[in-house]
């Protein structure tokens, strides 16, 4: 491929390195100039481009990433189309991520215009999440090294989703003087929460003194009833004959493993029941933070091989307590809707609307306001109120919202632009996880699709940014984790939060939701052919 700066006459048939902004709009990067298009640069006063010419032997970006996509499996994920060099892989149903490190990194070193990048292995994820991207660097490559790496991902599996298995459990909580019955319901609540990841239930629930008789007769009860156990003691294991482990061998079970690399998580105890496994929870499981047990349970529901050899590998990677990239808050609500604030901005002055004209959010759609229908789309996905930012227009927009169950937040500074609103709506929630930004001029995002991206907040525990996407590329609404709010209080100007979450350094976790997380209604034409009427 030869790269480099030529006159516009010399351009024809290359594709464009740069992105260029027209008198009307803009010619994307990658775009394969012709003459309409070299006309048009010429018209802004360009007298000479950058450009990418493909030699012999060279594919374009997209073609190259197709092939490459084409060599992965194809059962447990589902592809975005070619953009820009980048094919990205989403999950088709919950499940355990699992990657071959030494595969992928077999596929990135064959040269470096050809990257593959994936999820950490053996993570928990959500369908539609994404797992993994396919990115080619320069705007063609050589087809000589994206067909070796096609070649070597089909030799094995470079990652794949393995679904969840939903499983009856049973679980086993010794009990103390000292531990109170407030902290055993609650031990159970986040236990029903861990299991609803993989469609899992608690079935049973016995409570019996801690030692080893009691808890020995509750293990081998469960085992006729259920496919899983767990058992919380009130005391922690020290040793491979303590109450915990000495019971499972009592029940006529046998000790696959007591302690993990795993911290936190160090305590655990794993072993089984004939084909039931029985899992010694350590202490740390009765929060819901991220511990060894989760690594060990969503192994076990994904039907992963877990025995003494697997756990004993867990120690790179296995310190989990102090990531600061991956702040996880400890005190979570484990109900969703307390852990997210939904903010609806609807502060805009909404300027391609013409000047002078009709406030679009107060469109009417069956004869309900715009702002209306998305506000009440918001209430119906969260227990809490919604807050409403107003500013333009503010009596009127309040108006069109009598009688919902929202908090009204003025932004004086509207005019600005929309960091003004973001700044806004992060101040009036100081106290929640995350903020889930809803734009009140998107009239195709539905409230199933808000509990959607709240449930894949809560499973992150709070430590992502959750954002839609229509077919792989991002959308709105997004969730803003507490962790950035301190960089969303620094933006100025007509931006909106891209920037911040691009650079803050924490997991983004993509939700497709379908065409709605790119409808939004910005001008007269759009909201007519929406089937909007006009009103003020």
């Amino acid at each position: 491929m030869k790269f480099g700066s030529v006159p516009l006459r010399d351009a024809c048939g290359a594709r464009l390195a740069h992105s260029v902004p027209l008198a009307a709009g803009r010619l994307a990067k990658g775009t394969v100039l012709g003459e309409a298009e070299l006309s048009a640069l010429a018209e802004v006063g360009l007298k000479e481009v950058v450009v990418a010419r493909l030699e012999p032997g060279d594919i374009g970006e997209d073609e190259a990433a197709a092939l490459i996509a084409d060599a992965l499996p194809q059962d447990a994920l589902r592809r975005s189309p070619a953009a820009t060099g980048r094919i990205n892989l989403h999950a088709k149903a919950d499940g355990l991520f699992v990657a071959d490190s030494v595969l992928v990194d077999a596929v990135n070193r064959i040269d470096p215009a050809i990257t593959l990048a994936c999820l950490r292995d053996h993570v928990a994820v959500r369908a539609g999440d994404m797992v993994a991207t396919v990115k080619i660097i320069p705007l063609a490559v050589a087809q000589r090294p994206v067909e070796q790496a096609a070649a070597r991902l089909r030799e094995a599996r470079a990652f794949s989703v393995k679904p969840f298995r939903a499983r009856t459990v049973g679980l086993v909580a010794t009990e103390l003087p000292v531990l109170k019955r407030k902290t055993m319901d609650k031990t159970r609540a986040v236990l029903e929460a861990r299991l609803s990841r993989s469609g899992s239930r608690l079935s049973d629930e016995q409570r019996v003194p801690h030692r080893v008789e009691p808890v020995a007769a509750a293990i081998a009860d469960l085992a006729q009833r259920v496919e899983m156990i767990v058992v919380f003691g009130a005391s922690a294991v020290t040793d491979s004959e303590d109450v915990i482990p000495a019971a499972i061998r009592a029940a006529g079970g046998i000790v696959t493993r007591v302690g993990m690399p795993v911290d936190p998580g160090n305590l655990l105890v794993l072993g089984c029941v004939g084909s039931v496994p029985v899992i010694g929870a350590p202490g740390c499981a009765r929060s819901p933070k991220e511990n060894g047990f989760d690594w060990i349970l969503d192994r076990l529901m994904a039907d992963e091989e877990v025995g003494d050899m697997e756990i004993g590998g867990l120690g790179v990677g296995g310190l989990l307590a102090e990531i600061a990239s991956r702040p996880r808050p400890r005190n979570l609500s484990t109900d969703a809707y307390e852990a997210v604030q939904l903010v609806v901005l609807a502060a805009g002055q909404a300027r391609r609307m013409g000047p002078g004209g009709a406030h679009k959010l107060l469109a009417e759609f069956d004869g309900v306001p715009l702002v209306r229908r998305s506000v009440e789309t918001a209430m119906a996905a969260s227990a809490a109120p919604v807050i409403v930012v107003t500013g333009h227009r503010e009596t009127e927009i309040r108006a069109a919202l009598e009688g919902c169950r929202v908090r009204f937040v003025s932004n004086p500074d509207y005019a600005s632009g929309m960091a003004s609103s973001l700044r806004t709506g992060v101040a009036a929630a100081p106290r929640a996880a995350g903020i889930m930004v809803v734009l009140a001029d998107m009239p195709a995002v539905t409230a199933q699709d808000l509990k959607r991206l709240i449930a894949a907040f809560k499973a992150e525990d709070g430590a992502a940014v959750v954002r839609a996407v229509a077919d792989g590329k991002r959308g709105n609404p997004v969730i803003l984790p507490r962790a950035l709010f301190d960089a969303i209080g620094d933006l100025t100007g007509d931006v909106g939060a891209r920037h911040v979450i691009e650079t803050g350094g924490l997991p983004i976790v993509d939700v497709e939701i379908g065409p709605g997380a790119h409808l939004d209604l910005d001008t007269v034409e759009a909201i007519e052919t929406a089937g909007g009427v006009l009103r003020g």
